[in-house]
């Protein structure tokens, strides 16, 4: 599914314009960004946890060259479904 596509559903579901039904996916998205990046993590019933996850330091090696390269600590953003999503698979 794309934005597109969201965007249609939830004009269809709630019988806003397709404007309107953007602006409130934007406006879900931007809450949902801010939560995770201010709590660490955002939890929505029924669908799963978006949580922030760190990774190490660690050596790797270039494939080109073959060259021992230092990659910098990092942050990603990991999900795990719920069990009611899983369950409807």
């Amino acid at each position: 599914m794309t934005k597109a596509d969201l965007i249609g559903e939830v004009a269809k579901a709630t019988g806003l314009s397709k404007r309107a039904s953007e602006e409130a996916v934007d406006a879900a998205v931007t809450a949902m960004k801010k939560a995770i990046k201010k709590e660490g993590e955002f939890r929505y019933p029924g669908l799963g946890t978006f949580k922030v996850k760190e990774r190490k330091a660690r050596m790797g090696i270039n494939p080109r060259t073959g060259a021992k390269i230092k990659i910098k600590k990092s942050k990603s953003v990991g999900f795990k479904p719920s069990q009611s999503l899983k369950d409807s698979l």
